[in-house]
């Protein structure tokens, strides 16, 4: 049976009076996890709807709302009162999330993360990119580059003329790493560099060239979806 079976079914129709087969519940642990939309698996968690309106139904406004599912811990954050869910819900949403970040840091370690920066940045995506705020901060990095260390070093407003160098090296120095992916935050969405971040890319790799920190990559998030790496963008 396709996920999207049910779409041609009107708004109205619960879960409860689909047949048992199409059910999310009963998909899942017939079919396995894979087998699920995001709106199904998510209604799992939601476990019912606004009056009316079906589990999925909410489901698939509330990662509209929030544009997928990379985004949807921003639309849950205390503060963003959202029609039909409550407290309950959304502390199941949140831990879900949270626990996805948890499973993405604890598979790290094995990896040889500039092997691709791309799940670099999914990683760092799940983490980081929920808030208003910009963050910087560093994944460090033994020789065969492998995680050894991460660390959140800035976060607010940032000004790269007053940001120094020699805070996101001391916290290397001290773990022993060889190498450092810098990475920051583009609130606005919008992860092209400015030319201030190229100037402090540079200012961090000289500096990092004479502690014995070699820099490795600056990567910069912007939406959920889009990132850069300065290092295949040709360096800095």
């Amino acid at each position: 049976m396709s996920s999207q079976s049910y779409a041609k079914r009107p708004r109205s129709v619960l879960i409860r009076e689909m047949p048992m087969d199409e059910r999310p519940r009963e998909r899942l642990l017939r079919y396995g996890a894979s087998a699920l939309s995001n709106a199904e698996l998510l209604s799992i968690l939601l476990r019912s709807g606004r009056p009316g309106t079906s589990a999925i139904d909410l489901a698939r406004e509330l990662l509209r709302q929030s544009g997928g599912l990379a985004s949807l811990g921003r639309e849950m954050l205390p503060g963003n009162r959202i029609v039909g869910v409550g407290p309950t819900k959304i502390a199941v949403v949140l831990a879900a999330l949270e626990l996805a970040r948890r499973l993405a840091r604890s598979e790290m370690p094995d990896r040889e993360p500039m092997s691709q920066p791309a799940e670099v940045a999914s990683y760092l995506a799940l983490r980081y990119q929920l808030g208003d705020q910009e963050v910087m901060g560093g994944l460090y990095l033994d020789t065969r580059n492998r995680l050894v260390a991460e660390q959140e070093i800035f976060r607010g407003t940032l000004n790269r003329v007053a940001v120094e160098p020699r805070a996101i090296l001391k916290f290397g120095l001290l773990q022993g790493a060889a190498g450092i992916i810098l990475f920051h935050t583009h609130p606005s969405g919008d992860p092209s560099p400015s030319a201030e971040d190229l100037a402090f890319t540079r200012r961090l790799a000289e500096a990092g060239e004479v502690v014995g920190i070699r820099l490795i990559d600056h990567i910069i998030l912007g939406s959920p979806t889009s990132w850069v790496s300065l290092r295949q963008r040709g360096g800095w």
